[in-house]
């Protein structure tokens, strides 16, 4: 089934209602459309990827820090397993480089001893600990002082909005359906059973929904009259270095955590840069992502006490990101207010890890809430192959371009992007809709001049290929119009804004 973004009204009904864009609302999505279902995935921004899924570490966590037999515990090291035989075929960059967990005190040696324990417990392979010369034999920036480190080969990096698309690709090309800027206003009900869900752009009838609205998630289950649970926003802060600095950290670096969180990392992206933080810090707005200087004070200390010398002249960018914070573990399972409805909320770290066995858990509460799961023998697991033109030798560039001149129009310098990329990224089954949809799919912007070059093109090709004007191509979000026009004024304070104060309320 076409995916449905133009203006207009939802599928009106469907199996399923997977409320939430986001890397665990989109997994859900894909998961359920390998059975006969009907699926419809409604997020209330103009792409996915919009929310926390936008801006986190990026790292496919090993498994060993949650506490045994929560849900953290078992899905991370299901999902860490589910990536290493999943990426490949969606195309989710990822790169297995291992991590360290780095003891700066006798104390946090002593940390680490717990840890590997504790991992242990969880079923997390290859675990070790090493001593201070086998760590700066690994890590020749580290710290002289440290005590030593837990080692953890399995965990990876990846890309966060990468995985968030290929999944709701997938999900689209099996068969589920996508309506992006559609927000929840209310469910129906009948004998306490979900009837249908009621949205901005009209009703869904269903059975069944899927709350994965990530730090919307309780606003959802109010909804629905549930108040079992509480989302706290807490807003982390990043510093990205640009991509000639390659040698700052191998691996992921983390130190040893507190209750708090996994503390200020060092670590490689899947892309070659190498980024410090986040900070944790608790906010009271869930659209807070504003990056302050004692935030990034924090984030330059904290990672200097295990790399010293960090070369702060290549910074390129900072940026934060909000963690939707509803306690010690995941909330997963059925609304005690509302049969049929199913909650994936609090999914914080681990979440981007445990992403697709939340999804294969997802599938089971709701099979036990009573819907039937058929497989679909036709569900094609895989997504197709897109040349990145960077990473290709002459001789393939050059058939590229001879297959489509556009190739031979190269919009981002920084990264090497053409035109073919960009237009290949919008036309896709789940294509950009934004500026920032278009960078996190294949990375105009992404650069040393964070836009300055190609922004204004990359603007131009969406309006071309969107057959819209350029004052209707958005940054991001709904709101944010890059260029003012005198008739989008009632639209900016009128039926959209009510419908988030609704949902926020």
């Amino acid at each position: 089934m076409e995916e449905l973004r133009s203006p207009g009204g939802v599928p009106p009904r469907a199996d399923v209602v997977v409320i939430g864009g986001g890397v665990v609302g989109c997994a859900i999505a894909r998961e359920l459309s390998r059975y006969r279902l009907s699926v419809a995935l409604i997020e209330r921004e103009p792409d996915v990827a919009t929310g926390t899924s936008k801006a986190n570490s990026g790292i496919l966590h090993a498994g060993f820090d949650a506490e045994p037999g929560t849900w953290k515990a078992r899905l991370n090291v299901r999902g860490a397993r589910l990536y290493s035989e999943i990426a490949e075929g969606l195309h989710i960059p990822r790169r297995e480089i291992g991590s360290l967990v780095v003891a700066c005190t006798p104390t946090e040696r002593e940390e680490l001893e717990k840890l590997l324990l504790r991992g242990r417990q969880n079923g997390v392979v290859g675990l070790e600990l090493w001593n201070r010369d086998r760590v700066l034999e690994h890590e020749q920036h580290v710290s002289r002082d440290i005590e030593g480190a837990l080692w953890a080969p399995n965990a990876a990096v990846a890309c966060p909005f990468l995985a968030t698309v290929a999944f709701a690709e997938n999900a689209i090309r099996n068969g589920a359906r996508l309506v992006t800027e559609c927000s929840v206003t209310g469910f129906d009900s009948e004998d306490g059973h979900i009837t249908a869900v009621r949205t901005s752009r009209g009703r869904i009838e269903t059975r069944f929904a899927v709350n994965a609205a990530g730090l919307y998630s309780a606003a959802v289950a109010r909804l629905a009259g549930d108040d079992s649970f509480k989302i706290s926003p807490r807003v982390g802060e990043y510093v990205v270095f640009d991509r000639s600095i390659t040698d700052l950290a191998r691996s992921v670096l983390f130190p040893t955590p507190t209750k708090v969180s996994k503390g200020i990392l060092v670590s490689p992206t899947v892309h070659g840069n190498i980024f410090i933080g986040p900070n944790a810090v608790d906010v009271d707005r869930l659209d807070y992502t504003e990056t302050t200087p004692s935030g990034l004070e924090e984030i330059i200390s904290g990672a200097r006490r295990m790399v010293p010398n960090l070369p702060l002249q290549g910074a390129i960018t900072e940026f934060a990101g909000l963690r939707a914070s509803a306690g010690h573990d995941f909330i997963i399972g059925e609304s005690p207010a509302m049969k049929g409805l199913v909650h994936a909320a609090g999914i914080q770290s681990p979440g981007l890890t445990s992403a697709p066995a939340i999804a294969e858990t997802i599938a089971e509460c709701l099979r036990e809430a009573g819907l039937e799961l058929e497989p679909d023998p036709s569900f094609v697991p895989v997504n197709p192959r897109r040349p990145k033109f960077a990473e290709a030798t002459r001789t393939e560039q050059a058939a590229l371009v001879d297959a489509d001149p556009l190739y031979g129009r190269v919009i981002c310098r920084c990264e090497t992007v053409t035109e073919a990329e960009i237009v290949t990224a919008i036309r896709e089954p789940c294509g950009a809709r934004t500026i920032d949809g278009v960078k996190r799919r294949v990375r105009p912007g992404c650069g040393r001049c964070q836009g300055g070059f190609c922004g204004p093109r990359v603007t131009a090709i969406l309006a071309r290929e969107l057959k819209i004007p350029v004052t209707a191509v958005r940054k991001e979000t709904a709101e944010s119009y890059l260029y003012f026009a005198r008739e989008r004024l009632g639209d900016l304070a009128g039926d959209r804004l009510e419908d988030r104060e609704r949902i926020d309320a």
